[in-house]
């Protein structure tokens, strides 16, 4: 089946319509390259609940020339990491946003519900790119092109032909295994609850513009409003005793919930008790791949780098490699694909082993051509980074690939960030 009518365009197949699947589409077509999407649902149905649109991500969303959408949705944030004792929510520290966000870091930062980023990523993609019930089964490389195999619900088949694919297919991704190694899933020990719960019924000090993180023995509680401030999103992290299941979908218990909290302030247990349903997933760790592609197939997001949820920053670096690809596959025909997937693989993951007469880009390089938007991170402060004590921190998230992810804070806080897990200090709970 053929996916374009002009020649000289190359051919990108992309396999999941999810946020980074869905990026990757506006940027490769942004770039003039003829594409689609194929996802296995029916429908793009709702799913997931709150996410932090940091500035890395806001700054390629007005790239796309969505930034003024997101804004009619997503609130805007006026301070962030806002640490709150346990017991009785005295503040510990504060980390302003608002105007100063955007002259340290280049853009706002937003939290908004993952749907409604989902809906304006599927909306501004004209609906031929996008092929639904095309669940991927195998895909077969030649010399000049890959053919991919799809099954719809009824078992037909369909066989795509494209000259690049890229597998955005999550953590759990199918293609991914047909191209590496087996990536073997570590248990953190953790599990997270999620829910919403409608803004008329959280106590006031969940409706203001702030990512609020309440920290404890053993435990801590997020909570951010979304939706416009109609909703309050939850992310409560805590021991995860027997529960293994690791899915967005799965139920857990509003009484298991409040339990993992007993004796936390009256605030939370006000939150916890207005949300009428709560989903529960168990926290598992994954190693990034050491090459992202092979061939003519690439990998993003979590197929390729899938992280814990402690950064944030999960859906920005998908639309940091859906950025950086379609920068590099923009001005090739569809001899040299590999090479270029591979110039963009050893610029987003350090390990990747990259011919030697290949040039790889820095991230020098890509803030020089506007590949990223500059600054490159997520959160760089200049002035900081020079040794100001500005109160900003610096979190340069390219180092994530490695396993060693870079970060340095101005001020001291009672958190310790290792391969992107967070271990609450016991003796600062006790202290504070």
């Amino acid at each position: 089946m053929s996916m374009s009518s002009n020649p000289a365009s190359l051919r990108v197949a992309i396999v999941g319509a999810g946020i980074g699947g869905l990026a990757a589409a506006l940027f490769l077509r942004r770039a003039g390259l003829d594409v689609s999407v194929y996802e296995q649902a029916v429908e793009l149905a709702e799913v997931g609940a709150g996410i932090v649109v940091a500035p890395n991500m806001v700054r390629l969303l007005h790239r796309l020339g969505l930034g003024d959408e997101l804004a009619t949705f997503a609130v805007r944030l006026e301070a962030a990491w806002e640490f709150r004792r346990w017991r009785d929510g005295r503040v510990l520290f504060v980390q302003p946003m608002g105007e100063e966000c955007e002259r340290l870091y280049g853009a706002h930062c937003y939290v908004a519900h993952r749907a409604d980023l989902l809906t304006l990523l599927q909306d501004a993609l004209p609906a031929r790119h996008l092929c639904l019930d095309h669940r991927f089964v195998d895909v077969r490389e030649t010399d000049d092109e890959v053919e991919l195999r799809f099954a719809a619900r009824s078992g037909r088949e369909t066989r795509v032909v494209s000259d690049v694919v890229i597998g955005a297919d999550g953590i759990h991704s199918v293609l991914r295994e047909k191209i590496a190694p087996k990536v073997d899933a570590r248990f953190s020990g953790l599990c997270a609850f999620r829910c919403l719960v409608p803004a008329a019924k959280a106590p006031g000090m969940a409706l203001r513009p702030v990512q609020t993180l309440w920290l404890g023995p053993g435990r801590h509680f997020v909570h951010y409003p979304i939706s416009g401030g109609r909703l309050v999103n939850v992310v409560a992290i805590v021991p995860a005793g027997d529960w293994r299941t690791e899915s967005w979908t799965a139920d857990g218990e509003i009484a298991d919930l409040a339990r993992e909290f007993d004796g936390w302030d009256n605030r939370l247990h006000q939150l916890i008790a207005s949300a009428t349903s709560t989903k529960r997933w168990a926290l598992y760790d994954r190693a990034p791949l050491e090459q992202w592609t092979k061939g003519r197939v690439a990998l993003l997001g979590d197929a390729a780098h899938a992280m814990l949820p402690f950064f944030a920053q999960g859906a920005a670096q998908a639309f940091e490699d859906a950025a950086v690809l379609a920068t590099c596959l923009r001005t090739v025909d569809p001899s040299p694909v590999a090479e270029a997937l591979r110039r963009g693989s050893g610029f987003l993951n350090p390990q990747a082993p990259v011919s030697p007469t290949a040039a790889t880009p820095t991230t020098a390089d890509a803030q020089s051509k506007g590949v990223l938007g500059t600054p490159a991170a997520p959160f760089v402060n200049p002035a900081a980074s020079k040794g100001s004590a500005g109160g900003s921190f610096v979190l340069d998230l390219r180092d994530i690939g490695t396993g060693q992810p870079r970060y340095k804070w101005q001020k001291p806080l009672p958190l310790l960030v290792t391969r992107g897990i967070v271990q609450l200090h016991r003796q600062t709970a006790d202290r504070a």
